[in-house]
């Protein structure tokens, strides 16, 4: 029996990396358990993200009965610290601790900042939405507590995965992080999934108090799983006395002489454009894919429902290809710019699947659309983490970090005034009802080709990514 006990465990292991999604991304110094539980910050942050822009944003309209103007304002609030990411990243890069840590207290402080934005805004959205014992309360306190709620939870988000992402780039060795990178993206993914599952069975049977305990829940959980990730994970150089105030001294400098420093090396410039193009053709039909099936192609809302998931399938498959491939040192421009063009036809079958009433073909085109962002967003972000300038890697994930949400806000914002003018003239003039939305994948195919332009320099280049930045993972007793 010991025998077919080995043969089987041998067979676990040798099987792994192979079947496991991203297995093959851990090392001795960083084994994939210890992988696998950084990776839960990104859970916390996917679980936000689900209450943020889709549960609550469900739950406020109908259940609440919101404004859907006061909703759109509230969501869009998080988008106000995406620039901050930048400066949030230089101080991890910088920060000089007694305990000898530079990523924890960030992480830490942003997962306290989410817990009290969670913690306060179920209240805040019942006084907000009025009636029962709230009904005398002024308008402006449930608006002021309910704005200041999603600031928090927006500027904890923000904080956490900002420097989570800088922790895994600083325990994981260079050829490596490709696939760190996709694991971490993936575990993302699957907890906005999981969690939009999770909040929608919960929330079926609606009732105020089951609000107050989804989203309270909601924030123990983030405090349970970002204690879980950090433990034992950063490494310690305890500095004491003089030492630590000379180091400190040593190791500040402006946020402006940090950002001058990145700016000019390496075409960090143009490698942010290329991210903002290419992240808002990839974002600006988000919103619309779902009305687009249900008003041209006549598809039910339960097949409509499942374009989002066809999206993230898509994006997932995209995220995983990736990640094989520049594991084995491809350049991760070309890789980027290969997700732009796998774009282009993606939005023309989009387009084409109304003439040709193709609702099939229109579910191709979403799958496609997915998977060239997960190329695009993949690429883009391993060259980011590549090509950080020594001790920066936290401002340079900042940076790409905020482009790459304030893009995304932008284009979403952008995506939907496109729509609705363009629809408003199209039905002046009798034109086709699917005019509007054709105009917005129009609108993304003209930023992919703008991504492609200024991916060029870029991919003449072709640098050695792996001699850029030496190994710095360090195995934690």
């Amino acid at each position: 029996m010991s025998g077919m006990r080995q043969k089987a465990v041998l067979f676990l292991l040798q099987a792994g990396p192979r079947f496991l999604p991203f297995a093959d991304a851990a090392t001795p110094d960083l084994p994939l358990g210890r992988l696998l539980r950084l990776s839960l910050f990104q859970v916390s942050v996917g679980m936000a993200l689900v209450l943020l822009v889709g549960t609550l944003n469900r739950v406020m309209i109908v259940e609440l009965g919101v404004s859907a103007a006061l909703v759109g304002v509230m969501i869009s609030l998080p988008l106000i610290f995406a620039p901050f990411r930048a400066l949030i990243g230089f101080r991890s890069d910088t920060h000089s601790s007694a305990l000898g840590w530079r990523r924890v207290p960030f992480i830490w402080r942003g997962t306290m900042i989410q817990f009290g934005g969670l913690a306060m805004m179920p209240f805040s959205l019942l006084v907000l939405a009025g009636g029962g014992d709230s009904a005398d309360a002024p308008a402006w306190i449930g608006q002021l507590g309910a704005g200041l709620a999603f600031l928090l939870v927006g500027a904890g988000l923000h904080m956490t995965q900002t420097v989570g992402l800088a922790l895994a780039t600083d325990l994981a060795p260079v050829e490596s992080q490709p696939k760190v990178v996709g694991l971490m993206y993936v575990m993302l993914l699957a907890g906005m999934v999981f969690s939009a599952l999770l909040f929608g069975w919960l929330l079926a049977d609606f009732s105020p108090l089951r609000l107050v305990q989804v989203i309270q829940g909601a924030a123990v959980a983030t405090i349970a799983l970002n204690v879980v990730a950090l433990w034992k994970q950063e490494p310690r150089t305890p500095l004491y006395g003089a030492a630590a105030a000379a180091a400190s001294a040593k190791k500040q400098h402006s946020f402006a002489e940090a950002w001058g420093h990145f700016a000019s090396g390496d075409r960090a410039i143009r490698r942010l454009i290329a991210t903002g193009f290419g992240t808002m053709a990839f974002s600006m039909s988000d919103v619309l894919l779902e009305p687009y099936g249900g008003q041209i192609l006549h598809m039910a809302v339960g097949t409509t429902t499942a374009l989002t998931a066809t999206l993230a399938i898509g994006g997932l498959f995209g995220f995983g290809l990736a990640s094989r491939v520049l594991g084995r040192g491809a350049d991760p421009f070309r890789m980027a710019s290969y997700g732009a063009l796998v774009g282009i036809p993606a939005y023309l079958a989009l387009i084409a699947s109304a003439p040709f009433d193709a609702p099939v073909l229109f579910g191709l085109g979403t799958a496609a659309v997915g998977f060239g962002a997960g190329l695009f967003g993949h690429g883009t972000l391993t060259a980011t983490m590549n090509l950080a300038p020594k001790n920066q890697t936290g401002l340079a994930l900042g940076a790409w970090g905020a482009v790459q949400a304030s893009a995304a806000g932008l284009a979403v914002a952008t995506g939907g005034i496109v729509y609705e003018a363009v629809a408003w003239f199209a039905a002046a003039r009798g034109l086709d009802a699917a005019t509007g939305y054709n105009v917005v994948f129009a609108i993304e195919i003209a930023l992919l080709v703008a991504a492609l332009l200024a991916m060029l320099p870029l991919l003449r280049r072709m640098p050695a990514l792996a001699q850029v930045n030496p190994p710095t993972g360090a195995a934690v007793s």
